[in-house]
């Protein structure tokens, strides 16, 4: 895989889905806000095997497997360019050689530094600011880390591709480190954009990059406010049931969505239409569609946006 442009000073950073969404939240608002477009795609036939087939009105259909795309953003100044890798799954057997694959990638690229994100789950509350914990490949990074004032992850472990993706960049000698987004544990299943908007926070302060963080903020404060309430009526119910044989409520549950009707479709394919004019509604676009619980429907449409540099 090489690059078909000149890139200056390009870093790298890697997103697949994971708890409250952190990941893949800030790599695909990264994507949307800077206009990102199609730079490159690994194959999945050969890290992913067909698990199951869909059945729909009695057919049976071949399910898709999950796509790994490099998506470029040239700096109009020509300071650092930024490729955000987004994985739709994390293999399930053969990890360190899909890793190694998309580390050898980066070299090919020229890519300086390799970044991942990932989410850290604690006893904290949705209404309190979410920390993000730094670990570093090189000692530079972690002194950048340090600097900024980051939590530093002392001990422990980074599951999933996450963690090995970095020790792939580390024995090709590139540097770089993950930035780990604090959620709220007992919401570990449920989207927390609040914990992406912080790492993006640093992650920007890191590069120089100005992103327009408005709409991440807003759609954090509207979750923020939901689990909260939530929480708190949870925390009431459990004290109400105290003295009761009955369980209390369960963690994380949530209702289920209504299909959509025919003017969501409608609203959705206005959206369509003002992402192509405009790239930076593209997250709005994706709101809605994981609201309306379309996205997996949508998801090569709404990549397609991408395809081709303004």
């Amino acid at each position: 895989m090489t690059a078909e442009e000149k890139l200056h000073d390009p870093w790298l950073v890697a997103v697949w889905p994971g708890m409250g969404g952190v990941a893949i939240t800030a790599g695909y608002y990264l994507m949307a806000k800077l206009g990102m477009h199609l730079l490159a795609e690994m194959s999945a036939v050969d890290y992913f095997d067909p698990a199951q087939v869909e059945v729909k009105d009695g057919m049976i259909l071949a399910r898709r497997l999950p796509r790994s795309r490099m998506f470029l953003w040239n700096d109009p100044q020509a300071r650092r360019d930024l490729i955000v890798f987004i994985g739709e799954a994390q293999p399930p057997a053969r990890g360190g050689a899909f890793c190694n694959h998309l580390a050898e990638a980066a070299v090919n690229l020229g890519v300086r530094r390799v970044f991942t994100f990932a989410a850290m789950a604690t006893g904290m509350r949705p209404k309190h600011e979410p920390r993000v914990f730094g670990a570093a490949i090189d000692h530079a990074t972690l002194d950048e880390f340090r600097q900024l004032d980051m939590d530093i992850l002392e001990s422990g472990t980074i599951s999933g591709l996450n963690g090995v993706l970095l020790g792939a960049a580390a024995a090709a000698g590139l540097p770089g480190g993950c930035l780990l987004g604090e959620i709220p544990h007992v919401f570990s299943q449920v989207p927390y954009p609040k914990a992406a908007l912080a790492v993006l926070e640093f992650f920007t302060a890191m590069t120089g990059i100005e992103l327009d963080f408005d709409e991440l903020r807003e759609h954090a404060l509207t979750v923020e406010k939901t689990m909260e309430d939530l929480l708190v009526r949870m925390e009431q119910a459990v004290a109400e049931a105290r003295d009761q044989t009955a369980n209390p409520p369960q963690a994380g549950a949530v209702e289920t969505t209504a299909a959509p009707t025919a003017a969501d479709r409608r609203h959705i394919e206005n959206l369509f239409t003002a992402a192509r004019q405009n790239r930076s509604r593209a997250y709005e676009l994706k709101q809605e569609l994981d609201r309306l619980g379309l996205f997996h429907d949508f998801e090569d449409r709404f990549l397609d946006l991408f395809k081709e540099p303004d």
